[in-house]
């Protein structure tokens, strides 16, 4: 029997509704908002959840002076295409591509997040 069951994992920032209206848009999710809080949510139940932090400072990858602390990797089709969408929601490519069957970005919080090719 399991000791709990995984409903959520959440990610620290300054502006929970702004990141949650990022990753909602990008992986068609829907977005609840509160003042301090936002959560999206997949039909089939998963969530990630955004939490405000005062003083957030952004993480500053790959330098580990201020480490990622986490990371999201998401599987598409193509990455040119996938790329090209989160740019226009809001994201950086990041400088340093380590691979060639994945690329990192940077959400608008500064936290990195792969779109990989299976």
């Amino acid at each position: 029997m399991a000791i709990a069951r995984f409903p959520s994992f959440v990610i620290d920032c300054s502006d929970p509704g702004a990141l949650a209206r990022f990753y909602g848009a990008m992986l068609d999710w829907k977005v609840d908002v509160s003042s301090d809080w936002a959560d999206i949510r997949a039909d089939h139940g998963q969530c990630i959840s955004f939490q405000q932090v005062e003083g957030y400072t952004q993480p500053r990858w790959p330098d580990q002076e201020l480490p990622q602390q986490m990371h999201i990797d998401v599987i598409v089709d193509d990455l040119d295409a996938a790329e090209a969408a989160v740019l226009e929601l809001g994201a950086t490519k990041h400088e340093y591509q380590p691979g060639e069957t994945f690329r990192v970005f940077l959400d608008p919080a500064g936290h990195p997040f792969c779109l990989c090719v299976d």
